[in-house]
């Protein structure tokens, strides 16, 4: 007999384009980094901007980065494999842009890595330990570099799966495109997530439906 509390949907943070723009440019520069992670940064910088690049340029989440292997990646059709949750392999496909990214990343810094492990071999993304990169590391090393350039923002991996979301669904209005691609199973959990922009667009829509031609 006992009411419920009401249950609000906490607002997505995400990043806007002028905002990615200025984190890339961090990553690729290091800047704002002090001298310390700026001697760090002249050893994994490229690697840095590739794994955020990717994050942003195909919303996968952290932990299917994390598994990500050099032979999942296959240049010529812009594609790779991501291993999903349950185990799922999903072909996705990746921008010339940030296909480049990856590219330059893996041509000089980790073709460098002989890594220390048999098994990290074909690891795409290796820590200074020349071991595979682990989630938590992901996440130190995106917070090195937000504090800097969007300080206002708690950003996280997640927080950049929400942002590619959020671009795919304004440029196409498609939410089952959006949920195949972040690999939800139930078009609902995308829909309630992307509810906002829904609205932006119904207001969007009231603001170019003209009764009289000026």
């Amino acid at each position: 007999l006992v009411d419920l509390p009401k249950l609000h949907e906490k607002p997505i943070i995400r990043l806007e384009p002028n905002e990615v723009v200025e984190l890339l440019d961090d990553i690729e520069d290091g800047k704002n980094l002090t001298k310390k992670q700026q001697e760090f940064h002249n050893k994994t910088g490229k690697r840095d901007l590739a794994l955020i690049s990717l994050l942003l340029g195909t919303g996968i989440r952290i932990s299917e980065c994390v598994g990500l292997n050099i032979s999942d990646f296959d240049f010529e059709e812009n594609s790779f494999v991501v291993t999903r949750k349950g185990g799922d392999r999903t072909i996705l496909y990746l921008s010339d842009e940030v296909k480049e990214i990856i590219k330059d990343y893996l041509y000089t810094e980790r073709l460098s890595i002989f890594p220390a492990r048999s098994e990290d071999a074909d690891a795409m993304f290796l820590s200074l330990q020349k071991r595979r990169l682990s989630v938590s590391s992901i996440e130190k090393m995106l917070k090195k570099y937000t504090s800097t350039s969007v300080p206002l923002k708690q950003i996280s991996p997640h927080k950049l799966r929400s942002t590619f979301g959020t671009n795919l669904y304004r440029e196409t209005g498609d939410i089952y495109l959006v949920a195949d691609v972040l690999g939800h199973k139930d078009v609902n959990t995308t829909r309630k997530h992307y509810a906002a922009i829904e609205d932006d667009k119904r207001r969007q829509a009231a603001k170019v439906t003209k009764l009289r031609k000026d």
